[in-house]
This record gives structure tokens, sequence and C-alpha cells, in this order.
């Protein structure tokens, strides 16, 4: 049933000569990026050993149980074993997102609905920032356009995950943001009374969320020479020193037109920084957004228009009701959610994902 695992063994095996060179390990990313393949298959190869040694212990029990009762009353047990170990292995050979282990750049943008839409916007970035604090993952604002009634026109958010990590400096499976929050991407409507309507009717706006996973500079190469670089006095709060110089940067790569920037560091150096972090990020989802196109399999789930129709996901504040429209998932506990409780609504994504993929590789 699962004849290509051998594969994987053989693979496994190697991997394992390769690290116990100490010469591979001269070249730091050569040997992070070994033990990154190591650790995603050591959990594969010791389900698929158990699946197989439990297969064995069946037939042996069946031949015992023909003379011994004790034996012939196991049969029943293993194969119950042998069920939960098939069921184990088919969703550990799902296939895997290469991003998975990364950090993101989460971008929430103002669409319809006008100042009240920038007020909702604002909800979002707390739920996310609070979510990220239950999860013990760092959130930091690296660029924002705050409205005039307090929410967000745009706002930025890098996330990053606690390093979990091997003697080797690997990051283990499953540990990065994008493995959660890449299914927050999309447009998020609100149903509610605004703080502006004089007479309790209930409005509808939406808000937009772009996620992204953030590029180290292995994945993408930029050239020097393709960018453009504008400086200019930010706009933003930050005190004295940020408002009075030129210390904003916008950075053009002119042979894509991916822009991005910031101002809300206090240098012009620091600024450049974080810009060259979200194009890069930006550049890598480019990328891989053409080459899954190519392959029929380009994201679905991110924004195109803040435009109401496109919603994946709606806070309907009178019922206290939140709904996932892509899974079907509904809650009435919309005031936890816009508290960081999103672990409930995000897993019914990782569900609904990882099935379609076992039913693919079937």
């Amino acid at each position: 049933m699962f004849e290509a695992v051998e594969d994987l063994i053989g693979e496994q095996a190697d991997l394992e000569k390769q690290l116990a060179d100490p010469s591979v390990h001269a070249d730091q990313a050569n040997a992070r990026r070994l033990n990154k393949r190591y650790a995603e298959l050591t959990p594969i190869v010791a389900t698929y050993r158990s699946w197989k040694q439990t297969g064995d212990d069946i037939e042996t029990a069946r031949e015992l149980g023909a003379d011994d009762p004790d034996f012939a009353a196991e049969v029943k047990d293993l194969e119950q074993r042998r069920e939960e170990l098939t069921e184990e292995l088919r969703l550990l050979l799902v296939p895997r997102d290469p991003s998975d282990d990364k950090d993101v750049l989460l971008e929430i943008k103002a669409g319809a609905g006008g100042d009240e839409s920038a007020l909702f916007a604002g909800d979002l970035l707390r739920m996310y920032l609070r979510y990220a604090e239950r999860i013990g993952w760092k959130a930091e604002i690296i660029d924002s356009t705050e409205s005039e009634l307090g929410g967000y026109k745009d706002v930025q958010v890098a996330v990053k995950a606690k390093p979990h990590r091997d003697s080797q400096g690997a990051t283990e499976p499953g540990n990065g943001v994008w493995a959660r929050l890449k299914y927050e991407g999309g447009v998020h409507r609100v149903q509610r009374v605004p703080a502006t309507e004089s007479q309790g009717r209930i409005h509808t706006s939406a808000a937009g969320v772009l996620v992204t996973p953030e590029a180290e500079e292995i994945d993408i190469e930029i050239n020097p020479n393709d960018l453009r670089i504008d400086v200019y006095r930010s706009s933003g709060p930050g005190g004295q020193s940020v408002n009075t110089t030129d210390s904003a940067v916008r950075i053009t790569h002119v042979p894509t037109g991916v822009v991005a920037s910031c101002q809300n560091e206090k240098s012009q150096l620091q600024n450049k920084e974080q810009a060259l972090r979200i194009l890069r990020s930006r550049l890598l989802a480019a990328a891989q957004e053409e080459a899954e196109s190519k392959a029929a399999d380009a994201r679905r789930s991110q924004v195109r228009t803040v435009d109401r129709s496109e919603k994946i996901r709606t806070y309907n504040f009178p019922e206290n009701r939140i709904s996932d429209h892509r899974v079907g998932f509904k809650a009435y506990n919309l005031d936890q959610v816009l508290d960081g409780d999103l672990d409930a609504v995000i897993q019914a994504c990782v569900d609904a994902d990882s099935a379609a993929k076992l039913a693919a590789a079937q």
C-alpha cells in the first residue's frame, strides 16, 4: 500500500550518512537544508515501520491463535492499531507546503465601507496581535496608515515564530507561522452597527488580508541595479526626528513594478532594511504564484480586490457569530475570536486542506 515509503527510507539513510560527515557542516545553509529534510522524513519512516511491524504481528497472532485463544484475542486489537497507523501514515504522506516553516508578512487593507472598514481593519489587527501573543509568536508592525477615527487604512505586520531548532539549527517541521496564517488571506466581511451610525442600522463592510511567507536572501536574489530607492518625509507617528527628516523609504523593483515602503523606523537605514524585507517577500510570493499558476494550482484564497462579494469569512456582531465560508465553519464566540482565540477557525481550514490534498493524492 505504501510502496513509495521505501524510497523515502533510502533517502533518509542517505541523509544520515551525509549529516555524519563533518565536512557537510562547513556549509551551514546546506546542513540546515539536509537537517530539515531529515526531520521531515523521520516521523514518516518511524510510522511506516510501526505499520509494517503491526502487520507482521497480526499474521503471527492469527497463526498462533489457531491453538492459543490468548493470541486469537489479540488479533482484533492489532487490526485496530494497524487501521490507526494506516490513517496516520496517509496524513504524513500528504504533500507539505514547502513554505510551512516560514515566518510571514501580513497586510490588512481597509476596503468597502469607508471609516467603518478602517475600524474593522484595526479590529483584525488586534485579533492577529493577540493570537500571536497566545501562540508565543513575535508580531511587529512594520508600516501603517491610520484613519481619522483610529482605524487603519493599511497596516503591515511581520509575524515570527519562536525558533524550535535542532542542534544543527534546522527548524522543526510545522512550527512556522505560514502553516497557520496562510488560511487568513482573503476578504473578511463584518456586519455590525458602526460607531458612526446614529439610527442603529446594521452595516456591512469589508477588509482584505494578504499573507505572504517571509523570504530569506537565499530564496530571492535581487540585483541592486534593478532597484529604485526614493526617500521622503514620514507622515506617520514616531516623534520629532521621524517627521522632520527624509527617513521614510520607498523601494521599487523596476523589472516587476513591485513596490515596498517603510516609514515607522527612526533612521533611513532601518526603514530601508524593513522595506527590503517586504520587497523580498512580495517578489517571492509573486514568483511562487506564477509557478503555481503554470501548474494549475494558483492560490485561490488571497485577496484580489477588497469586494464584499469575495468574502472568505463573516464577523456578525449582532449574533456574536463567526463564519468561514470556505469550509462551512460556524461558531457563536465572535468576542473570543476577536480576542485572539483563532485556533478552532484556523484548524477547520487546516483539516479541510489536508483532506483535499489526501483525496488528490489517492
